[in-house]
C-alpha cells in the first residue's frame, strides 16, 4: 500500500482505467501515476476523435473530456 506523497498519512486508492493503474488520494484528491502511465493515457486520448454535434444542437454543450471518461 502506497501513501499519498502530499498527505503522507493517507493511503492511495488504486483504480484500473483503460488498463492503466491510477492511484488517487481520497483526502486531497491528488492523482498519482507511475512512469509511462501518462504517456499511455495521452496515446489513447489521441486516438479518440471529438464527437460531432448535429446542426441545431446547443453550442454551449462541451464534448466529454477523455479524462472524464477515465474517472467515470
Amino acid at each position: 500500500m502506497m501513501k499519498c506523497p502530499r498527505c503522507t498519512d493517507q493511503t492511495l486508492v488504486i483504480s484500473d482505467r483503460q488498463n492503466v493503474e491510477i492511484g488517487y488520494c481520497p483526502a486531497c484528491r491528488g492523482i498519482w501515476l507511475d512512469r509511462g502511465e501518462l504517456d499511455k493515457l495521452l496515446e489513447r486520448a489521441g486516438s479518440v476523435t471529438a464527437p460531432k454535434y448535429p446542426s441545431g444542437s446547443s453550442k454551449h454543450q462541451q464534448p466529454k473530456s477523455w479524462l472524464k471518461e477515465i474517472f467515470d
